[in-house]
C-alpha cells in the first residue's frame, strides 16, 4: 500500500494517508514528530545492522567518471562483496565497474535491498516515491553526505523502510570496521580485533551479530 506523508501546521506533525483513499478523513493517521526517528545522529548498531543486512544496493546518480565520489564508493562496496547496481539514465545500457547500468529503479530486474542516493536533496522525493512503487520494497533508503529530505524520509519510514541521511556507506563501513584508523583517522571505536590478512584489499570486516551466520 502506497502512502503519502504531508507536513501540517506549525507543530511539525505528519499526516500519513492511504494513497487510494487520500480524501477520506478516517483514513488519516497523525504521527507526532516525537515518533519520527532522529536523523541528526545514528547509533553504531543501527548503521552496522543496515550494512550487515543489505546485499543488493542500487546507486542512484552513479557516475562512470572515476574521480567522482559515487564511482569510488561503488568500487569500495563491490570490493566488500555487495552487489552494486548503478542507476543513471545517461549511462543506461552501459557498464560501470563491470555492472550494468539502468535508467531508473523500476528497470532493475532483481529486488533491491538498499537505495543509495547520490543526487541533490530536491531530487530525493521522486526517488523515494519510485522506490515505494516497486513490487518488492527496498529495506533502506540511504542519502549520501549533504543529502537530506525530512518529508521523503518520513514517507519511507511510514512504509516500513529504514532511512539514513547525510552519511556515506563507505565512510561508515570503514569507521565500523576500523579501516579508517589505518589512515590515522579516529574512528571513535575501540577494538582488539585484528584484520584478516589475505591477498588484495585488507579488511577488518563488520562485527557479526550473534544470530548471523557470517555469510
Amino acid at each position: 500500500m502506497q502512502r503519502i506523508v504531508a507536513r501540517t501546521g506549525t507543530k511539525a506533525r505528519w499526516i500519513v494517508l492511504d494513497a487510494k483513499n487520500a480524501c477520506c478523513q478516517n483514513r488519516q493517521t497523525i504521527i507526532s514528530e516525537d515518533l519520527l526517528m532522529n536523523h541528526d545522529t545514528y547509533d553504531n548498531s543501527y548503521i552496522s545492522g543496515i550494512l550487515q543486512s543489505v546485499k543488493t544496493i542500487a546507486v542512484v546518480g552513479a557516475s562512470a567518471n572515476d574521480v567522482r565520489p559515487s564511482f569510488f564508493v561503488m568500487k569500495y562496496l563491490l570490493d566488500k562483496g555487495y552487489q552494486i547496481i548503478p542507476v543513471n539514465p545517461g549511462q543506461a545500457g552501459r557498464e560501470i565497474l563491470g555492472q550494468m547500468t539502468y535508467a531508473k529503479l523500476s528497470d532493475i530486474p532483481v529486488p533491491i535491498d538498499m537505495v543509495d542516493i547520490f543526487r541533490a536533496s530536491d531530487a530525493v522525493p521522486g526517488i523515494v516515491d519510485e522506490a515505494l512503487t516497486l513490487d518488492t520494497l527496498p529495506k533502506v533508503i540511504w542519502m549520501q553526505l549533504t543529502v537530506h529530505h525530512d518529508e521523503a524520509a518520513a514517507r519511507a519510514e511510514a512504509a516500513g523502510l529504514k532511512v539514513v541521511m547525510n552519511r556515506c556507506p563507505k565512510i561508515e563501513y570503514a569507521k565500523l570496521s576500523g579501516e579508517i584508523g589505518w589512515n590515522g583517522v579516529n574512528s571513535g571505536i575501540l577494538s582488539s580485533r585484528k584484520p584478516v590478512m589475505r591477498a588484495g584489499f585488507q579488511s577488518y570486516g563488520l562485527p557479526v551479530k550473534a544470530d548471523d551466520d557470517g555469510g
